[in-house]
């Protein structure tokens, strides 16, 4: 071999290894903006969880009734589905990376005021701006990570801000965990900063932590290309796609995207009755169905108020707090599995697993807090942590037996009267409950195993599958719509159920929605695995006479 030929292999080898290095810088740079617009997932998570460390404080200290608690923790799901109905247009005409700052201030505004809230009003008002932030970040972020990631990997980039959402819950869970320990010590800066007082309001407050490093993250972020071209710079729209494709590639993208915007241009706007048409009746059933049963089964009233179930089986705060740690976990992991077997099993082998794994799992719960007994001794009344002018009369009850959750508020709120025992009567039935507390806390695990294995990643997967292209974002939002506004309900409603209702009767009603879930999945939701989306809309929309 000649030194010529040697050099020429050598030049050819340092160019494939400038390629190779080329590209994996494009991949990174990819990867890393995904991560800093999926931050906005993590958020998410955590704003609308952080709350189910709260609810045991907010009540004695803003004297709520069990309406008042479930509007602290509903507000911010109404909020979040005007959100989600605005969060499209408004990036539209501002840009996606735009609405996705406003989002980040909106959750660094919601964490302050709600952890500053001198009153109720003020609360629910802060939280329900975090709501805003909440549904921009669902709507914009996949949306955006999907405009900006090459074909081959978006997929798995779009389930970052999933991942993260998930993580952000779990993160909530361990955070208040940490802080509630903490504001148990006597260390001199917690006195400094008046932690061991205010938990809760550190629980809220510490959110915006991440909000700021969201903020600072978005700074790198580059607008969308697609909305770059869609207001005419695509001078600037080759300049962000360069950091991704090559220039060959970037044209293609460029002209690919143009050929999609003037196809919209020219496409009519869809009308909602084109949803009822006879042809889109089975898909609307199921895609609604879905929607109704993510919700009604009762996930968010575990997930945001997690610590309360718990301690209402009688195992105490800090371990009430610790068992909410592995809700989250569980949740975690579960959710990954998910992602794992969707594409593997199928779509209806694990909703007809999942919703009867969620129907035994609440008829378990239903049956422990049902055999539980009530009874309030001399070292429970002492140990409780409630002004002396509730306690003097605690000893009527003292000795006394009750067989229900129900019956022993109605004899504690005769007792002690009414606004103490919406104030303090979740601690006393806490002290007077008799239970099997690992039962409860395996139906909980089990319950929240069989949501994240299930209909809580799957029911998005199918939305994409079922409704055909020309109606699918209407009918997504139209669906979307629907589940927020059940989610809404049971968050407002569960403070009232456990009151009104207790424990098991609670349980069981969810585990009946469950068993009627399971029975409707099983007649009409369709397998859509493996089948192209042009199959499935010709498979699932036959013409109706």
């Amino acid at each position: 071999m000649n030194i010529r030929q040697k050099c020429v292999r050598r030049t050819e080898c340092s160019a494939t290894q400038g390629e190779h290095g080329n590209l994996n810088d494009k991949r990174f740079y990819v990867v890393r903006v995904a991560l800093i617009v999926a931050l906005g997932g993590f958020l998410m998570g955590f704003d609308a969880s952080v709350i189910s460390g709260v609810v045991r404080f907010i009540g004695p200290e803003f004297g709520l009734s069990s309406l008042q608690l479930g509007w602290a923790v509903g507000s911010l799901t109404l909020t979040a589905t005007l959100g989600m109905l605005t969060a499209g247009p408004l990036s539209d005409r501002f840009g996606r990376r735009g609405i996705l700052q406003a989002a980040g201030v909106l959750f660094a505004v919601s964490a302050i005021g709600s952890a500053l809230a001198p009153d109720f009003i003020s609360f629910v008002l802060a939280r329900m701006i975090g709501g805003l932030g909440v549904g921009a970040a669902l709507i914009v972020g996949p949306m955006y990570i999907a405009e900006i990631s090459p074909p081959q990997s978006r997929g798995k980039l779009v389930s970052l801000n999933q991942l993260n959402i998930v993580i952000g819950i779990s993160a909530a869970f361990f955070s208040n965990y940490l802080i509630l320990q903490w504001s148990q010590t006597d260390a001199a800066w917690v006195q400094a900063i008046m932690l061991d007082a205010h938990a809760w309001r550190w629980m809220l407050g510490i959110e915006t932590l991440p909000a700021v490093l969201f903020l600072l993250g978005l700074m790198w972020v580059p607008q969308s290309p697609r909305w770059q071209i869609m207001k005419g710079m695509r001078t600037e729209a080759a300049d962000t796609l360069n950091r991704i494709f090559d220039q060959e590639e970037t044209q293609e993208q460029i002209d690919e995207i143009q050929r999609n915007l003037d196809s919209d241009r020219g496409r009519e706007r869809v009308p909602l009755k084109e949803l009822f048409h006879p042809a889109l009746r089975l898909v609307l059933v199921a895609g609604i169905s879905l929607a109704i049963l993510q919700q009604i089964t009762g996930i968010n009233a575990v997930f945001f108020y997690a610590p309360m179930i718990f301690e209402q089986s009688g195992i105490g705060t800090d371990a009430a707090f610790m068992q909410a740690v592995l809700v989250g976990l569980t949740n975690l992991a579960f959710t990954v599995v998910a992602m794992l077997l969707i594409d593997r099993l199928g779509r209806r082998p694990l909703l007809i697993g999942g919703m009867t794994g969620i129907a035994l799992s609440m008829m378990l719960l239903a049956y422990g807090f049902g055999s539980a007994t009530y009874e309030l001794s001399e070292d429970g009344i002492q140990s409780l942590e409630v002004p002396a002018e509730v306690a003097a009369p605690l000893g009527g009850l003292q000795g006394v037996a009750h067989a229900s959750e129900v019956g022993f508020r109605q004899a504690l709120a005769e007792l002690i009267g009414e606004e103490a025992a919406l104030a303090h009567g979740p601690e006393i039935v806490a002290a007077a409950i008799t239970i099997h507390p690992g039962l409860i806390l395996f139906g909980i695990l089990a319950f929240v195993a069989s949501f994240a294995v299930s209909i809580g990643p799957v029911m998005w997967v199918m939305f994409s599958e079922l409704f055909p292209l020309r109606v699918r974002g209407l009918a997504i939002s139209f669906a979307g719509f629907i589940n927020s506004g059940v989610s809404f309900l049971v968050q407002l409603m569960f403070p009232w159920q456990l009151g009104t209702l207790g424990s098991s009767i609670t349980f069981l009603i969810y585990g009946l929605f469950a068993a009627a879930g399971l029975l409707l999945i099983w007649k009409m939701v369709p397998e859509t695995r493996n089948k192209s989306l042009e199959e499935l809309e010709v498979e699932l929309t036959r013409a109706k006479t």
